[in-house]
C-alpha cells in the first residue's frame, strides 16, 4: 500500500473543508478531501442547514397559502403530512450534492470516501467501505469534521419516538403533539416548522428567555410569534427524566411537571466529530464537548494541523464555517491575507427569521455607552404592505454623539437578507461608519431595504 503525498488533507468536506480546499487549490497546493457520508458537503448539506431551511420555506408557503384571503377564494386551507414537506428539502440537497461534487472535479480536488484516522501528525489513513485503505501524508492537515446532536446517556435515543435534530428529518409521521427539550437556535427554528404543520408544541426553555444573546426585544418578538402558532414555552424548566411508552413519551421536569406528546426531539447542544480519529496518538485532546482548541490563525497545539468549523466551537455556523476553512488554508501559506473570523450576523430561520450583529442594547447599556435607537416597523413599509409579510422591524443602536451604528437587529421576513446592509456600514473606518448613510443614500422603493432609512429617520429624530 503507497502513500499519496498532499500539501493539504482536509478531514470533512462541509463548509469549512470546502472553503480550505478550494482556497489552497486557488494558492496552488495539491489538496485531498476526505468525507466519511457518501456524498460531499457535510451535515450542513445532509442534516442541517440546508434540509432545515428547507422544510422551513415549505412550511412557510404552506402557512402564506392558508392564510392569504385570495387564496381563500378558490379553495380551503390545505394540510401537508411532514413527509411529504420534506420531500422538497431532498430535492434541494441532491441539488446541493451535485453542484459541490462539480466544483471538487473542476478544481481538481482528489475526494476520498472513508474513515479518517491519525497515524502520525502526518498521515492519515482512510478506511473505505469495500475494506480498502488508503493512506495520505500531507504537509498540513485540516480538521473540519463538525459536529453532531449531543446525547446525554439517560435518554433512549433507539425509541422510535425520541429524536434528535439530525434523526428528525426520517420522521415518517406526522405527530399532534411533541416535545421539543433545548429552546437555542434549532429548537426555536423547529418549532417554528412543526407548528406551521399545525403540531401543538411543547417548547422546554433551560433559561429565562428565548436565545438571550439576541436584544431582548427581538427575543420577546420571537416568543410573542410563537405564542401566536400555539406553542407552548416553558422557561426555566429542566427534564429530570424520559420515559418512553408504546404510545409516547413523557417528560419529568425537576419542577415537578410532567409533559407528555408523541414524539421528542432533543435540541440542546451539539458535541465535535473528533472520536475515533486516532487524536490521542499525536497528543490533541478534545474539551468534553470534543471541540479542539486554535489560535487566530486556526492551528491547534501542533503548528501544521488546524481545525475550523463546528469542531472548533463557536459559532457553529456554515457562513462562519466557510471564512473559517478559507482563512485556515491562507494561513498556511503566511501571506497575512486573512482574518480571526470574530463578527458574524446571526442568521436564524425561525417564523419570522432573525439577523442581528453587533451590540445589543443590553450590552451598550452595561458599558455605558451613550447610544439612540432607530426602528423601522414593517407594517409602515410599502413592500411588507405589498407581499403581506408586515410582521417585524429593523432597529439601528448608533452612537449619539458620532454617529457610528452599533448594532443591527433585525426580526421579520428576509431578516438574514436584511442585515447584510448594514453590516457593509458597519465594516467601514472610521467616520464613513456613519447612520447618516442611510439618511444620504436613495433606497429603491418599495423595498425592504427602505426600513435603512426609515430607522435611520426615527433615531436621528430622537437626537436633542
Amino acid at each position: 500500500m503507497g502513500v499519496s503525498h498532499y500539501d493539504l488533507v482536509v478531514l470533512g468536506s462541509g463548509p469549512a473543508g470546502e472553503g480550505a480546499a478550494m482556497n489552497a487549490v486557488k494558492l496552488g497546493k495539491k489538496v485531498a478531501v476526505v468525507e466519511q457520508n457518501a456524498f460531499v458537503g457535510g451535515n450542513c448539506t445532509h442534516l442541517g442547514t440546508i434540509p432545515s431551511k428547507a422544510l422551513r420555506h415549505s412550511v412557510k408557503q404552506i402557512m402564506d397559502f392558508n392564510t392569504n384571503p385570495m387564496f381563500r377564494e378558490i379553495g380551503e386551507p390545505r394540510w401537508f403530512s411532514f413527509p411529504k414537506v420534506l420531500k422538497t428539502a431532498e430535492r434541494v440537497i441532491q441539488k446541493q450534492v451535485q453542484s459541490r461534487t462539480m466544483y471538487y472535479a473542476r478544481n481538481r480536488i482528489d475526494l476520498y470516501f472513508g474513515h479518517a484516522s491519525f497515524v502520525d501528525e502526518h498521515t492519515v489513513e482512510v478506511q473505505q467501505e469495500n475494506g480498502h485503505v488508503e493512506k495520505l501524508h500531507g504537509a498540513n492537515v485540516l480538521i473540519a469534521t463538525g459536529s453532531r446532536p449531543y446525547q446525554p446517556a439517560d435518554v433512549n435515543f433507539r425509541h422510535t419516538r425520541v429524536y434528535d435534530s439530525d434523526s428528525i428529518l426520517q420522521l415518517t409521521t406526522t405527530p399532534r403533539r411533541m416535545i421539543i427539550y433545548g429552546a437555542g437556535v434549532i429548537g426555536s427554528e423547529y418549532a417554528s416548522i412543526f407548528s406551521g404543520l399545525g403540531v401543538l408544541v411543547d417548547l422546554v426553555d433551560t433559561r429565562d428567555r428565548l436565545l438571550s444573546f439576541l436584544d431582548k426585544e427581538i427575543s420577546d418578538a420571537l416568543g410573542y410569534q410563537l405564542r401566536k402558532m400555539n406553542v407552548i414555552i416553558r422557561h426555566n424548566e429542566e427534564y429530570q427524566k424520559v420515559e418512553t411508552l408504546e404510545d409516547g413519551v413523557v417528560m419529568h421536569m425537576k419542577s415537578g411537571k410532567k409533559l407528555k406528546a408523541d414524539i421528542l426531539l432533543w435540541a440542546n447542544g451539539r458535541t465535535g466529530n473528533t472520536q475515533d480519529m486516532g487524536l490521542e496518538l499525536i497528543g490533541l485532546k478534545p474539551n468534553s464537548r470534543g471541540q479542539l482548541s486554535v489560535n487566530e490563525n486556526y492551528q491547534t497545539e501542533i503548528e501544521h494541523i488546524y481545525a475550523a468549523g463546528d469542531v472548533i466551537g463557536w459559532p457553529s455556523l456554515a457562513s462562519a464555517a466557510y471564512d473559517q476553512g478559507r482563512s485556515a488554508s491562507g494561513n498556511m501559506e503566511n501571506t497575512g491575507q486573512w482574518r480571526f473570523v470574530n463578527e458574524v450576523p446571526t442568521g436564524i430561520y425561525t417564523i419570522p427569521e432573525i439577523s442581528s450583529l453587533g451590540k445589543t442594547e443590553e450590552e451598550l447599556t452595561a458599558a455605558a455607552v451613550p447610544y439612540e435607537v432607530g426602528k423601522a416597523f414593517f407594517s409602515r413599509l410599502a413592500r411588507a404592505q405589498i407581499t403581506g409579510e408586515t410582521v417585524g422591524m429593523l432597529k439601528i443602536l448608533f452612537h449619539r454623539d458620532t454617529g457610528e451604528v452599533l448594532g443591527i437587529h433585525c426580526f421579520g421576513d428576509q431578516a438574514s437578507e436584511i442585515v447584510h446592509i448594514g453590516q457593509a456600514v458597519m465594516s467601514q473606518k472610521g467616520e464613513a461608519n456613519n447612520i447618516r448613510y442611510f439618511l444620504n443614500t436613495t433606497f429603491n422603493y418599495p423595498t425592504m431595504a427602505e426600513a435603512y432609512r426609515v430607522a435611520a429617520l426615527d433615531g436621528l429624530n430622537r437626537l436633542f
